[in-house]
């Protein structure tokens, strides 16, 4: 349960980290609320994913290939938003996996 519940922190600071320049932005909240959210369950995902890759690597690539269907739905406002989410993607996904790596394992 303990490394749940860090797993859990870890999305958790993944998220406000990725919602804070969207709040900034005047994002309306489901898109806060829905970017929070992933973060918070790829923080439960990323770090318990056994691929023999370095952590930062993998928790990019996790965070990117589940970005893709949120990337699919901000093309209909335009391409310009796109950018964004998948360098925080990247970002932090390789945040959640090398920090996952450090405390959950």
């Amino acid at each position: 349960m303990k490394k749940i519940s860090i797993a859990l922190l870890i999305g958790i600071i993944a998220g406000f980290i990725d919602v804070i320049p969207m709040i900034i932005q005047h994002l309306n909240w489901y898109a806060n609320l829905s970017a929070f959210i992933h973060w918070i369950v790829l923080g439960l995902i990323i770090p318990f994913v056994n691929w023999n890759i370095p952590s930062w690597i993998k928790g990019s690539i996790i965070g990117i290939l589940t970005a893709v269907p949120v990337t699919i739905i901000t093309m209909e406002t335009g391409f310009k938003s796109i950018l964004p989410i998948l360098v925080a993607s990247v970002i932090l996904g390789a945040f959640v996996g090398s920090a996952g790596k450090k405390y959950v394992k």
